[in-house]
């Protein structure tokens, strides 16, 4: 049962929401209202609260089942959902399933159910063949990126688990792209469609084109990133192997970097986006992986180091920048005897031979082993590093606090003599390791 249930404007407060976006001002009552709706609107628009406000609205006090299932296509995805609805403060219990950890971890988290389900087709119906949980009062289902999930082949699941859903009287279907065929299993009858990719504001996004004069672009891409100094952006390559060659040629440049691809293990992706979330890293380097589905800030720019196949690969990428009000920049590294694309054009090319000025690297990230389940908080967390570590409010960075552990933002120059003074420091009742990352 849920305690302290809060409703809309608490949970705005809450998120530091003062108003909200057009498209969530529709979204909202409809989809609070309706049986059927397909919310159709672009990446970084504001979905996840959009369906997860009416979505929490609708949930009963009193009962103890799962109430609410929402699938979707990646575990960062469901990561980056379970975080908005936890952020939210909602009262109800909410957890992520997803391929990648251990079953085990489920299982603990699990066995008290929450009232909000989330996570990747193939894992939920883990969940569900194992009977792990009652099925009868699951009355909501979300289906998020429902047209990445039918890419990557989620369609078999889906459609056993949506057959094991007796209950199931609301249906909410969310994506950024248009004109995708919903398979007949999900029953999505005579649905309310919510277009807003139609309703887009002028594109504030520039796209430029880098001219590399040798089919290796490593050099123009370390030019250009050198040209544009310190802000953070994303590099994507098309395959994982590239994404190795170029980390080994940025590192030799010494340019901070983090990977992320679907070849790596789903603990080092984590880190990865924590990384480059509080600044230890300068850019993410990345497959498609990235394009969405993954929690970062808006980027200034982003780089298409490797020249997407499709239109819809560059239209995603694209997207994580530029988001909503904001400016922002694309930039296509072409080797000089390649022909780009007909959806891509022909952007401006443009001079990068002028550096910015460069401030070397301020942050680094500290790993502590203890997190949510030792009922240690953020509040802990910083209370250790400002009494014990002497750390004054400008040096402590961004903390993340994750259900077995937590990371946290302090000044490269100190982060070593940092750990070595915190390790084994007691937080709550639990003896923790402090380590950098």
């Amino acid at each position: 049962m849920a305690n302290n249930i809060k409703d809309q404007q608490d949970i705005l407060d809450k998120l530091n929401i003062h108003e909200l976006n057009p498209m969530q001002k529709e979204a909202i009552p409809i989809i609070e209202t309706t049986t059927n709706t397909v919310l159709l609107s672009p990446t970084g628009s504001g979905k996840t609260l959009a369906f997860l406000l009416p979505l929490i609205k609708g949930l009963k006090v009193d009962c103890s089942d799962v109430q609410a299932l929402i699938l979707v296509p990646s575990r960062e995805l469901a990561i980056q959902i379970e975080q908005v609805a936890r952020d939210m403060g909602s009262g109800f219990k909410v957890n992520a399933v997803y391929g990648g950890r251990p079953m085990s971890k489920d299982k603990i988290e699990i066995k008290h159910v929450p009232a909000i389900l989330i996570g990747t087709p193939g894992r939920i119906l883990d969940h569900f063949n194992s009977e792990r949980f009652s099925l009868t009062n699951i009355k909501t289902l979300v289906l998020d990126e429902f047209d990445k999930s039918l890419e990557v082949g989620f369609e078999q699941e889906m459609k056993t688990i949506i057959s094991q859903l007796p209950a199931l009287n609301k249906r909410i279907l969310t994506s950024a792209t248009q004109g995708v065929e919903v398979p007949g299993f999900v029953r999505l009858n005579k649905p309310t469609i919510i277009n807003y990719l139609d309703k887009q504001v002028k594109s504030k996004l520039t796209i430029k084109q880098v001219v590399s004069p040798t089919n290796s672009k490593f050099q123009t891409l370390l030019k250009l990133l050198q040209h544009l100094g310190n802000q953070q952006g994303i590099v994507f390559c098309n395959v994982r192997d590239n994404i190795n060659l170029v980390s080994r040629y940025l590192e030799k440049n010494h340019i901070s970097h983090s990977c992320f691809s679907g070849g790596m293990e789903q603990k080092d992706r984590e880190r990865s986006l924590i990384k480059f979330r509080n600044g230890t890293s300068q850019i993410l380097l990345a497959t498609d992986l990235a394009a969405r589905g993954i929690d970062i800030p808006e980027m200034n720019f982003i780089i298409h180091y490797e020249l997407p196949y499709a239109y819809e690969e560059f239209t995603h990428r694209n997207g994580r920048t530029a988001r909503v009000n904001a400016k922002g920049t694309a930039y296509v590294i072409k080797w000089e005897k390649e022909t780009l694309p007909d959806f891509i054009g022909s952007p401006k090319i443009v001079n990068i031979n002028k550096k910015a000025p460069v401030e070397p690297q301020y942050w680094e990230t500290l790993f502590i082993s203890g997190g949510r389940k030792d009922k240690i908080s953020k509040g802990d967390i910083a209370g250790l590093f400002f009494k014990e570590g002497g750390l004054t409010k400008d040096q402590l960075g961004i903390i993340e606090l994750k259900q077995d552990c937590a990371f946290v933002a302090v000044p490269l120059s100190i982060a070593s003599a940092l750990s070595d003074k915190l390790n084994n420091s007691r937080l709550k009742k639990k003896k923790v390791r402090v380590s950098v990352l």
